[in-house]
């Protein structure tokens, strides 16, 4: 972001001291396109840092040990990266919205030439609930990559830690994984070699329908189509699925659940899958392979296995085995054979199972050995319709007899039990606050009475107001739990506050004193501070390098009519939009002490005025529906005699 400012001053600079009046105006563009040019330069080799860091690190491992594959895992990139590190999605939150988010982006960014993606599992930061948890890992352990992750402070994110429901989801949804990793390694391999993604977008079965484009819940893994559910109030069996055009057979392997999701498999497709391993040392190339077959309007399928060592660079010397499998219909006998090969490698002697779709879930199945040709027949059309009948009553009865995951709000776990806790409720005047002391010492909600307003964007563990001890994003501070040191209350004379302080590590407190204001009831001040009380010997009585970093996000009600606005030291006026995205706000640019977010259709303000002393620097950031103004104190390490401090106060003013 800093790159970013001064080059933007540079531009400026040039722009009003080098451009000589006289330029006529089409000269005076192009000169302006040539500077733009210049600074897309510039945000570029900003991004290019990313990737080489992550090409460094590559290189570096495969220097060190020439026979085994590097995998490096980097959100920081440019074009090219895949080359040298898988991409995960960054820092995501734990709720519906995110895991909805989770899919068009793992798309988009195979869409842009980075097959090897996916997202923190259950969300990083903020606490999972048992159903968010399950059905986020269905969907997740079909993602190219996939993994679970979450922040220090959050409740324990891991498959047992939701209760027995949510833990079965997660077995069945990793043992899908591991049956189809012999699919989802073919197509790396495809993408090795021709550069498509691994996981795409429905319209590319089908892109002429462009319905298929508005589709975010459903994804392609070649011709295996997943179909999940974002709602948790539907599981995707509940669902309407859009298809593309052509045959497309549901199939499961045993297993569907209301908290998975559906699979269809392609008509004129061949999916090899494997056995329901642990993990991937417990396979061998011996083991029994399946061939899941869905034929085509014309009785024909084809598909593709790859198989090598799985790691080294073998393969580069064709020591591998890529085998293409046909199957075809005559006279009611469907053949199944081997009709090519690639590679060096010689076949495996190995069992090969046939099971052919026969829509509704209802399949045929026949057993033989790999590499000869196998023929089945067909069942009579009575009989497809009567398996097909079976199929979808026994699939009924299989989802009204499982427990799906129940749908609670608090995480369950030991943790997970603080939230049952009842937040302080801070009223008097004009406003009701509500504090959590043992998460963060927050404030989750904060409304103006008179207007019946709220204008906190907030769950109990994330967002709403918290304050952070460093530069990092939900650095110390926003998760440990605070000791109330004092509460006043409005009726015993004092006005209406509370007092707080948290323990973030290194000898440090960050004390926080939320009040209402008593002879201006319209006002919250908030008084915070980072101060050393127990800083280590040898360190001359110094703490590590801290910033108090003050960040509420506020809901907007109305995201498409509001602005920040505020009159800068330097004198100006100023205004950011949403369309401004990110803005950093230092030296001059700062505001003069005062700063206001203004809803132009409600015709309030809610504003924020604070001593310019005690702030080195402003942030701005819009979200989707909520926005970051952020007040930062300067970064050094502070003593007991030399706190960092911000004092504050909002108040909503009527707009003129």
């Amino acid at each position: 972001m800093q790159i970013l400012v001064v080059s933007r001053i540079i531009l400026t600079t040039i722009m009003y001291h080098f451009i000589p009046l006289s330029v006529k105006v089409m000269e005076c563009s192009q000169i302006v396109w040539l500077l733009y040019v210049f600074y897309a330069l510039i945000f570029i080799n900003f991004q290019v840092y990313g990737m080489l860091m992550a090409r460094s690190t590559y290189e570096g491992m495969a220097m060190s040990n020439t026979d085994k594959r590097p995998f490096v895992l980097t959100r920081a990139g440019f074009i090219g990266s895949q080359r040298y590190a898988a991409t995960w999605t960054g820092d995501n939150l734990s709720n519906w919205e995110h895991m909805h988010m989770s899919l068009p982006m793992v798309l988009q960014l195979g869409l842009s030439g980075q097959p090897l993606s996916g997202p923190d599992i259950g969300g990083f930061a903020g606490n999972a609930t048992p159903k968010l948890f399950g059905r986020w890992m269905g969907v997740g352990a079909l993602f190219p990559f996939s993994r679970g992750h979450s922040e220090t402070g959050s409740i324990d994110h891991e498959p047992w830690s939701f209760g027995e429901e949510c833990e079965e989801v997660c077995r069945l949804a990793l043992l899908r994984r591991y049956r189809l990793l012999p699919h989802i390694y073919t197509l790396f391999y495809l993408s090795h070699k021709k550069g498509a993604p691994v996981a795409a977008p429905l319209f590319f079965a089908d892109s002429q329908d462009p319905e298929l484009r508005k589709i975010e819940t459903s994804f392609l893994l070649g011709p295996l189509l997943i179909c999940a559910s974002t709602s948790p109030e539907k599981g995707a069996h509940e669902c309407a699925h859009k298809l593309p055009k052509g045959v497309w057979s549901r199939f499961d392997f045993g297993d569907s659940h209301p908290d998975l999701p559906v699979m269809y498999l392609q008509g004129g497709a061949i999916l090899p899958v494997g056995l329901p391993i642990k993990h991937v040392g417990e396979a061998s190339l011996e083991d029994d392979l399946s061939l899941i077959v869905s034929l085509d309007e014309n009785g024909k399928a084809e598909g593709v296995l790859f198989e090598d060592a799985g790691d080294g660079y073998g393969f580069t010397q064709e020591n591998y085995l890529l085998t293409y499998y046909v199957a075809q219909v005559h006279s009611s006998v469907v053949s199944v054979k081997v009709l090519k090969t690639e590679g060096s490698w010689n076949r495996p002697k190995r069992n090969l199972n046939i099971s052919i779709l026969l829509g509704g879930g209802a399949m045929i199945s026949s057993h033989g050995v790999d590499g000869e040709e196998l023929h089945i027949t067909m069942p009579s059309g009575s009989e497809v319709s009567n398996l097909v009948a079976t199929s979808e009553l026994e699939l009924k009865k299989r989802l009204e007899m499982i427990s799906p995951i129940p749908d609670i709000d608090e995480p369950s776990g030991q943790e997970g039990a603080e939230l049952s806790k009842i937040p302080i409720d801070l009223k008097s005047g004009d406003w009701l606050l509500k504090v959590v002391p043992w998460i963060g010492g927050r404030i989750i909600s904060m409304t103006h009475l008179p207007t019946d307003s709220q204008w906190l964007h907030s769950r109990i563990e994330i967002n709403g107001y918290e304050e952070y001890s460093g530069t990092e994003y939900r650095s110390a501070g926003c998760t440990e739990e605070y000791k109330v040191v004092r509460r006043y209350l409005e009726h015993s004379g004092e006005e209406e506050s509370i007092s707080l302080e948290g323990d973030i590590g290194g000898g440090l407190v960050l004390q926080r004193h939320i009040s209402i204001l008593k002879d201006n009831p319209k006002i919250v001040q908030i008084n915070s501070s980072i101060q050393a009380r127990n800083v280590g010997a040898g360190s001359g009585g110094f703490s590590r390098l801290v910033c108090l970093r003050v960040h509420p996000t506020f809901t907007l009600l109305h995201p498409t009519e509001v602005v920040v606005a505020f009159t800068a030291i330097n004198g100006s006026k100023q205004e950011c939009s949403p369309e401004s995205g990110e803005v950093t706000l230092e030296g001059d640019l700062r505001p003069n002490g005062e700063w206001m977010l203004v809803d132009k259709c409600a015709g309030v303000s809610l504003v924020n005025t604070f001593d310019p002393s005690q702030v080195s620097k402003c942030l701005v950031h819009w979200g989707t529906g909520d926005l970051n103004m952020e007040l930062w104190s300067e970064e050094r390490p502070v003593s007991k005699d030399t706190p960092l401090t911000i004092c504050h106060q909002y108040e909503l003013r009527q707009t003129c």
